[in-house]
């Protein structure tokens, strides 16, 4: 997502289905998925490292536990140049300025570290997915944001850690009392909200393939870990049944 190495949205090991298709879908809401994986995106961890950090080139990144000292240089073997741009995203830094998404290169050498075998004439289309993603998810952390602390005008990401092998406490309620599959990945973003940290988790999950477009929805919400995350959740929902049964 950024110069710096995370974890990130998508399922890369299912980008074989999708790759070269020219549009993507999200939502909201969660649906059914099929597998899980991490994704070893990489972000240049060392050249977003926080504020006043020294410059480092080994060892991991502290906003995210991902290794430093990646960088943009072509993969031994690959055929195909591609793009050393990045591609600056909306989502505010913990410090100064926006998160940067990685380039085309960058996510490359990431998906041959971990043994990927991938076409680079693909990976444009992989890069404009995993962006749309991440921009995706910081659109309902803004949702709930403005929804209940409408006050803070000035909300930025400050970390994040993927957790894919952690499944969260409703992705367990789906799973063994709906019948649900579990979702291919998970991550925990901290933002600032004008001062105060606040834990948001994100379950990731592979939607039905519309034609040309492969669909992947988003299920973003406050950690339980707070009176007020607690009364926002129960707000939400009691707002959500509301217009569910009077509304309709």
């Amino acid at each position: 997502m950024s110069q710096q190495e995370k974890e990130c949205p998508v399922d890369h090991s299912r980008f074989a289905k999708v790759a070269g298709k020219s549009a993507m879908s999200a939502s909201s809401t969660p649906a059914p998925a099929a597998g899980a994986s991490g994704c070893p995106v990489p972000h240049d961890a060392g050249a977003s490292m926080p504020h006043g950090h020294p410059p480092a080139s080994h060892g991991l990144n502290p906003l995210n536990n991902i290794p430093l000292g990646i960088n943009d240089k072509m993969s031994e073997g690959q055929k195909e140049r591609l793009s050393m741009d990045r591609e600056v995203s909306s989502i505010p830094r913990g410090d100064v300025g926006n998160w940067d998404y990685p380039s085309p290169q960058a996510f490359y050498n990431a998906l041959k570290r971990k043994g990927w075998e991938t076409n680079e004439g693909d990976i444009p289309t992989m890069v404009a997915i995993h962006n749309f993603l991440n921009e995706a998810c910081w659109g309902e952390i803004l949702k709930w944001e403005s929804k209940y602390h409408c006050d803070c005008k000035d909300v930025r990401l400050s970390r994040f850690q993927g957790r894919p092998q952690d499944l969260s406490p409703k992705a367990r309620w789906n799973i063994f009392y709906h019948g649900a599959e579990k979702p291919f990945d998970r991550h925990d973003w901290t933002v600032n909200r004008c001062g105060e940290e606040v834990r948001y988790v994100i379950d990731y999950y592979s939607g039905h393939d519309e034609p040309d477009n492969p669909v992947f929805n988003v299920d973003v919400r406050p950690a339980l870990d707070s009176p007020t995350a607690f009364f926002d959740r129960a707000r939400d929902f009691a707002s959500n049944a509301w217009n569910k049964f009077f509304n309709n």
